[in-house]
C-alpha cells in the first residue's frame, strides 16, 4: 500500500519543514510514502473563505484518482488513539487498499466537493491546531502507527 500526504499551501517554519522531513525519510522504510503540495492560491487576500476552499478543493480533487481512498484529517473525523490508528492502518493493508491519501486542507478546511468525494474522515483530537502544525503530528502518528505495526519499540504505551 502506498500513502500520499497531501497538504494545502507551503510550510514557512524551518522547525516544521525539519521535523516533517525526519519522519518523511524513517516512513520510506516501511512503505511507499510521498508528500504532495498544492501550492498556495495566489491572490487568496482578494477571495472569501469559500471562494478559497472551493479552488483548494479543485486542486485537492485533480490529486486525487477514483482508485484513491481519501482521508480528510478533520476536526469532526473519527478519533484515534495510537494503537487504534495503527490497527485501522493496518487493516486497510491487508483489505489490498492500493493507495491512501490523507489530505490536510488549508487554513478554512474542505469544499463541500472534497467532503462528498472523501471515503473517510480522521481527526487527531477535539483541540483545534493550526493546519501547518498538523502535517507535523500526523506524520509522527503515522510513523508510530508503523512501528505498532511491527512491533519496534518506538511507542511505548
Amino acid at each position: 500500500m502506498k500513502i500520499i500526504f497531501l497538504l494545502v499551501g507551503s510550510t514557512d517554519k524551518n522547525y516544521l519543514q525539519e521535523g516533517v522531513a525526519d519522519y518523511q525519510k524513517r516512513l520510506i522504510h516501511y512503505l511507499p510514502f510521498e508528500i504532495r503540495v498544492i501550492p498556495d492560491i495566489r491572490n487568496s487576500r482578494h477571495l472569501s473563505a469559500e471562494q478559497q476552499m472551493e479552488r483548494e478543493g479543485k486542486a485537492i480533487l485533480d490529486q486525487v484518482s477514483t482508485a484513491d481512498e481519501l482521508v480528510l484529517l478533520d476536526v469532526a473525523g473519527v478519533e484515534f488513539s495510537s494503537t487504534g490508528l495503527a490497527a485501522w492502518i493496518e487493516k486497510k493493508m491487508v483489505a489490498g487498499t492500493r493507495q491512501l491519501v490523507f489530505a490536510v486542507g488549508g487554513p478554512y478546511g474542505f469544499s463541500e466537493a472534497v467532503y462528498k468525494r472523501a471515503d473517510s474522515k480522521l481527526s487527531l483530537s477535539r483541540l483545534t491546531f493550526p493546519h501547518q502544525l498538523v502535517r507535523l503530528l500526523f506524520i509522527e502518528q503515522l510513523y508510530r502507527a508503523m512501528t505498532i505495526i511491527r512491533g519496534e519499540p518506538y511507542h511505548h504505551a
